[in-house]
């Protein structure tokens, strides 16, 4: 498979997650014969990869990553951290924010501690799934400056699979390109040439809550066993 849109190609937006990721499914049904693990990125892209997993007879499991917001400014990401403890940092935007190496250890500790409270609520006691020799197909709801897709797919390589390919319903064309670097394929549906954010692409953009995380990945935790 190759990527299916190009910077500016953009439809209309999706109805919601689900419906996202049902169209995103469409795009991915040549790999429902092969060996493949659907990985999503909690809270939003587990009903996006729901839809995949379903649709390809797939096990699901999430992978936990947070972003790292600035100190005085928390929606501005200066990087993102996985559960396994793998760490992106804009060098330069931390640089231009003048945030010491002191304060940017701070940020990582407070947001691996809720990486480690989301793993237990979402995964429990479980096992995480082995992904060696396996395909990895990597799920969000959405990519805008791609810091927390690019931990992500470190992440999983560190794992083993023998091939990860990252499925998004939109992402903006800078990080698209950072992306294609990082995954073995990039799936996408939307690239608009102006990404302002992510929930302008869905009608329905409303907060994921833990519970709906639990219910999505439920139907599979027994067949992952």
């Amino acid at each position: 498979m190759s990527l299916r849109t190009e910077p500016g190609d953009v439809n209309e937006p999706f109805t919601d997650r689900r419906d996202a990721g049902r169209q995103l499914a469409e795009e991915l049904r040549s790999l429902a014969s092969e060996e493949v693990v659907v990985v999503a990125l909690p809270r939003g892209g587990v009903p996006v990869a729901r839809e995949v997993a379903t649709a390809l007879d797939a096990p699901l499991e999430i992978l936990a990553v947070r972003k790292l917001g600035a100190p005085h400014n928390p929606e501005y990401g200066i990087g993102a951290v996985a559960e396994d403890g793998t760490c992106v940092i804009d060098a330069e935007a931390a640089k231009v924010l003048g945030i010491s190496n002191g304060e940017l250890d701070t940020i990582i500790a407070r947001e691996a501690a809720e990486l480690v409270r989301r793993v237990k609520v979402y995964r429990g006691d479980r096992p995480a799934l082995d992904l060696e020799g396996r395909i990895a197909i990597v799920v969000d709801d959405g990519v805008a400056t791609g810091l927390t897709d690019t931990v992500a797919v470190r992440a999983v390589r560190h794992l083993g699979p023998r091939r990860i390919v990252l499925a998004v319903p939109v992402c903006s064309p800078d990080a698209l390109a950072r992306l294609r670097a990082e995954a073995d394929e990039v799936v996408c549906l939307q690239v608009p040439p102006l990404l302002r954010g992510v929930g302008q692409w869905y009608h329905d953009f409303s907060q994921v809550s833990d519970e709906e995380v639990l219910r999505d990945l439920q139907p599979r935790a027994d067949a992952a066993a």
